[in-house]
């Protein structure tokens, strides 16, 4: 039987195929899962540590139904998965003498998925599919190998979140898709192209067979969606809870507390599908009870006192202006997929409307078409090999007198290299004695994400600089340099030739030529290994 999971920041979806009735179905894990109106059942992505040193944890509902959702309990974790992979371990909490990692919490999560899952459906330890974030790909690839050898699942595969979306939607003979991903904890906008072979046969990457482990050591690469415009910001449904107890706070004097957010949530959700909604809070401590009601017209008012409005154009202003530069326009985007709880709020669908052709927007699936999509791999699964970052060389720009990069791969590039990449260079100094380069895995041009706390919250930030992220592959002592000049270089003339390829190991290697001497420096020398 496959399993898909959607890990989400806010709620995990988890869905199997079922084979009788050809569909998927969400599954609810007795203790883990809460259903809600007409939501299907979702697992909060909550987590409790009882004790780090046995790896003793509490996840999904049973944390808030313990009352265990405090913010200032250090052994309370949420929103956890924006941690995954990023630079940002000091601040995480020493618990029963044990230094934890955002890995190490979603690696718990995930495993006590697993166990109940297949506590509860013993067929289900044969195939698994998870999704990731596109843009985190590498990142979450190479965590996922790690904690996936621990799983009990005979084979575990991968895809990321927007072709999963576009499966889910039925959008995979599409190329040109936005999918706006709005949860609990953050706004994500994606403007994606699929690869065109999507819509015959999906493609994803197998992290597990038996007991192999594949991926990280195998030369096999998944097609995934590329990015061609991003965008977003820390705005979701918990900021529009804390502004309905804010409300609530203030007109009735209501206290403050993981109840009356939850209660807040649940009069949100009711705003989706009726016009009025109420919900009944008892304090047990002064005996008083409320009455709280909201109607459509109010939570319209409240969410524009909140600038919500103004902040969701300011990122779409932002993706439509990076598409705009690659010659992109809104009518050439060919379907607009809706995920994430907060994407159900009429005056959300509203807002998008704006922007895009009414029937070119897809909403009908907001918590399942990513998980949904991704049970489409066990029907058929294609491994193709390609490189997802693009890299460079470091230079001197002269103009600005500072260091920049020049792209000499491009994402997508299709490996083993048929043909290698040339590169002409000259001496920069006199009697230069070597020739040192410094190779780097280039980011977009949306720039990196920054990672802070503000106040008790987990923020995540994606700020537009112009200016590109790179992580350098070889700058250290001993591997810049590539080759030796005799005699010595100078400037005012070419001297060397470089040959750059990637092999079927996804090594870059150069062939240097010195075209004074006409003598071949390196031949095909590994450089380093790319992603």
């Amino acid at each position: 039987m496959a399993i898909a999971i959607d890990f989400g920041t806010s709620n995990t979806v988890i869905t199997r195929w079922n084979s009788a009735t050809q569909q998927p179905e969400t599954l609810s894990l007795p203790g883990l899962s809460l259903k809600i109106a007409e939501n299907p059942p979702l697992i909060p992505s909550l987590l409790y540590v009882e004790d780090a040193s046995l790896g003793k944890v509490v996840v999904g509902q049973q944390v808030r139904d313990r009352g265990l959702d405090l913010k200032t309990d250090p052994r309370f974790f949420r929103n956890f998965k924006r941690g995954i992979g990023a630079d940002i371990q000091g601040f995480i909490p020493e618990l029963d003498g044990q230094i934890l990692t955002f890995e190490q919490v979603g690696e718990w999560f995930l495993t006590q998925l697993i166990e109940q899952l297949n506590a509860d459906n013993p067929d289900s330890s044969q195939s698994l599919i998870l999704t990731v974030p596109v843009d985190s790909f590498e990142a979450y690839r190479n965590w996922l190998g790690k904690v996936c050898q621990g799983l009990a699942v005979q084979q575990v595969q991968m895809l990321d979140e927007p072709t999963a979306a576009a499966l889910g939607y039925g959008m995979a003979d599409k190329q040109l898709l936005l999918v706006i991903d709005f949860g609990g904890g953050t706004l994500d906008l994606s403007l994606v192209r699929l690869d065109s072979t999507a819509a015959k046969k999906p493609l994803g990457f197998i992290l597990k067979w038996g007991n192999k482990q594949l991926g990280e050591k195998s030369a096999q690469k998944p097609k995934t969606a590329r990015v061609l415009a991003k965008a977003g910001q820390n705005l979701g449904g918990s900021d529009i809870d804390n502004w309905l107890v804010d409300y609530f706070a203030d007109t009735q004097g209501l206290a403050r507390s993981p109840l009356t957010t939850r209660l807040a949530e649940r009069l949100k959700i009711q705003l989706s599908s009726q016009d009025k909604a109420s919900e009944v809070y008892f304090n047990d401590e002064t005996f008083e009870s409320y009455e709280l009601e909201l109607d459509r017209d109010r939570f319209n008012s409240i969410l524009k006192e909140h600038e919500f409005f103004e902040n969701l154009d300011e990122s779409m202003t932002q993706l439509l202006q990076q598409a705009r530069r690659q010659g992109i326009e809104v009518g050439d985007i060919d379907a607009v997929l809706l995920v994430g709880g907060t994407v159900q709020i009429p005056a959300v669908k509203t807002w998008v409307q704006q922007y895009f052709e009414e029937s070119k927007i897809r909403c009908e699936k907001p918590f399942e078409a990513i998980a949904q999509g991704a049970l489409q791999l066990s029907q058929g699964v294609e491994l193709q090999d390609f490189l997802y970052h693009s890299y460079g060389i470091r230079y001197w720009d002269r103009r600005n007198n500072r260091h920049s990069w020049h792209s000499l791969i491009k994402a997508g590039q299709a490996y083993p290299m048929n043909q290698p990449v040339e590169l002409v260079l000259g001496a920069s100094v006199e009697n230069q004695p070597s020739i040192e380069l410094i190779m780097g895995e280039l980011g977009s041009e949306s720039g990196g994400t920054e990672v802070y706390f503000e106040g008790d919250r987990l923020v995540t930030r994606r700020p537009f600089t112009g200016e590109i992220p790179v992580q350098p592959l070889n700058d250290r002592e001993g591997a810049r340099t590539i080759a030796q000049l005799t005699p010595p270089g100078f400037p005012g003339s070419d001297r060397i030739k470089l040959f750059f390829r990637v092999d079927a190991q996804r090594f870059l290697r150069i062939t240097v030529e010195d075209l004074l001497t006409n003598q071949t420096l390196l031949e095909d020398r590994a450089v380093v290994q790319l992603s």
